[in-house]
């Protein structure tokens, strides 16, 4: 296990040139630098300045060299909002988007679980269809209107809840309740499947004729069985737990990188946006490392070579 987990290590530095790569791309490809990096009624002057700062009177090629090389010192540029370097403003906030994700992937992680155990214990059945049913209508639900409603109803309307911001633990339950609706249908109907897949195995009506009870076959025998496929999709919804992060973020007034990377497009502020992706790109990866790693401790026939 440790020469896979440092082999993945190693594979970490190509990603991120990947992503680097692609960032350089788009920035080019939308535009020139010039006008993204300064006011439209910018001067011939500052539009030289900046040609001069950015290195875009070389060709091509050597701007890239010359920005890859920046980067890899951990230099992506001074930020235009914050009048410092952009890599400490998006650190700032790395604690915050964290503490976002880590409290919707636990509340989505053991509602969607037990969710999709109850509709597979009660197959065909009432619970398991006002469960499904409303997981399948919550897949279709946009998150930012559902983070309006949730305002409109819990924040404006009882006042039980506040509208936005960062503090105590009730700042945090709406944007967490709103980015777990996100992910949550997924996992009710992942946990679902799987369930029903492993409760048709052979093993399984072995135990039940030794008498083993339902609730011991269930957790001790079922699910650790079904587990795998969930472990599986958890490394694929964190990216769109980020992803859904951004917009979370906004609406509520979250202070995250997601929030942060949206006023830095507005404000055409590219180090930070540069930064931010490298960042939220780096967290994605070392999170499917850690999903590889559950995947094998739970199930030994798994070799990581």
């Amino acid at each position: 296990m440790l020469n896979y987990i440092a082999r993945r290590l190693i594979y970490i530095p190509l990603s991120l040139l990947l992503v680097l790569c692609a960032a350089f791309v788009v920035l080019r490809a939308t535009g020139n630098p010039i006008d993204i990096f300064l006011d439209p009624n910018h001067t011939p002057e500052q539009a030289d300045v900046l040609t001069a700062r950015l290195h875009l009177d070389q060709p091509i090629l050597v701007q890239f060299v010359i920005y890859l090389r920046d980067v890899l010192r951990g230099d992506f540029g001074d930020s235009l909002q914050f009048g410092g370097p952009a890599m400490p403003a998006v650190l700032d906030r790395l604690g915050a988007t964290l503490e976002l994700l880590a409290a919707a992937l636990g509340v989505a992680l053991v509602l969607g679980i037990f969710g999709g155990i109850a509709c597979a214990v009660w197959r065909d059945r009432t619970p398991d269809f006002l469960i499904s049913t409303i997981a399948i209508a919550a897949q279709s639900m946009p998150s930012f209107w559902l983070g309006i409603l949730l305002i409109q109803i819990f924040a404006v309307d009882l006042r039980w809840l506040p509208t936005s911001g960062r503090g105590d633990g009730w700042h945090l339950i709406l944007p967490a309740a709103t980015l777990a609706a996100f992910v949550l249908p997924n996992f009710v109907l992942i946990t679902r499947t799987s369930m029903l897949e492993v409760m048709g195995e052979p093993f399984v009506v072995t135990g039940k004729a030794k008498g083993l009870s339902a609730a011991k076959l269930l957790f001790t025998h079922v699910f650790p069985n079904a587990l795998n496929p969930i472990l599986s999709f958890l490394g694929i919804q964190v990216g769109r737990l980020v992803a859904g992060s951004i917009v979370t973020e906004t609406i509520f007034s979250w202070p995250g990188i997601g929030r942060l990377l949206i006023g830095s497009i507005f404000q055409r502020d590219v180090p930070i946006v540069l930064a931010g992706v490298v960042v939220v790109s780096l967290f994605i990866i070392l999170a499917n490392l850690i999903v590889d790693l559950l995947l094998s401790i739970n199930d030994p026939r798994i070799r990581l070579g």
